[in-house]
């Protein structure tokens, strides 16, 4: 889903205890915290506040009338979705100008919101209460469309001879891995994330917001493992064939920056 920045939707594998006590407590470097609430779940899973929070997250603090242009929405809509996004810790007042959240917000002044960091993340499913289930299955299904849709916007939109019209490195593969092996898997991915990260004042200004997804899940008992094995490797050469090499037939496909063309406008 959109989320802020540092944020993390880890999949079944999550051993790590949550560190906030409430779902309005902030997340801090000290570890991630669980969202286990079911309002704040809720809460997230509004489609608009879902935009609202990509928002700030892809172009910074915004006025709710900012975000009411930006999204098509009036500012009543806008103001009431920040206060409810701001009520679990999502958002939170700051200065317009500087950036710093302020303590006691003012009503003579124009409100900024910006999107609070945080490694976030979600209660295992066999954690999850039907109701939970619910939620999140809709809270899902609505962060991988809107992602889907920013992907293809992003492919479409390329300029001819924009050096970031390559930027669209992937993999798809397999590997096997017990559940222990597949929490550590993830952490070390996170970590990975974590020593790329780096304060505004040391980012290169050629440097470019990239949105990360990690989606890792194993294949269903209903599938047989011949099945699944040809299914690999018929992706693996509908995408070799794309990218102009049919003799590739490796079901693990791992695709550089440069090799990922095919939306490039003509």
């Amino acid at each position: 889903m959109p989320q802020e920045p540092g944020a993390h939707e880890p999949p079944e594998p999550q051993h790590a205890p949550p560190t906030a006590s409430s779902p309005t407590s902030s997340p801090t470097s000290s570890g991630p915290a669980e969202l286990g609430d079911l309002a704040a779940l809720k809460a997230l899973a509004q489609p608009r506040r879902q935009r609202v929070l990509e928002h700030l997250t892809l172009h910074g603090p915004a006025t709710s009338a900012t975000l009411a242009r930006a999204l098509g929405l009036n500012t009543g809509s806008t103001s009431y979705h920040l206060r409810e996004l701001a009520r679990y810790g999502f958002v939170e007042e700051t200065d317009g100008e500087e950036g710093q959240a302020r303590s006691l917000p003012s009503q003579h002044r124009e409100r900024w919101w910006r999107a609070v960091p945080g490694d976030r993340r979600f209660p295992p499913r066999s954690r999850q209460s039907p109701e939970t289930r619910h939620v999140m299955d809709e809270l899902n299904h609505h962060a991988y469309a809107a992602d889907l849709d920013l992907f293809e916007r992003l492919q479409q939109e390329s300029a001819e001879g924009d050096p970031w019209a390559d930027a669209f490195p992937y993999s798809r593969g397999t590997i096997r891995l017990t559940l222990p092996e597949l929490r550590e898997f993830f952490e070390e991915y996170i970590a990975l994330l974590n020593r790329y990260k780096r304060p505004e004042s040391e980012t290169p200004t050629d440097a470019r917001t990239l949105l990360t997804r990690f989606l890792a899940f194993p294949v269903p008992p209903s599938l047989p493992a011949a099945a699944a094995a040809a299914a690999a490797a018929a992706a693996a050469a509908a995408a070799a064939a794309v990218d102009g090499d049919p003799e590739c037939h490796d079901p693990a496909v791992h695709r550089p920056a440069h090799n990922r063309r095919e939306a490039d406008p003509s």
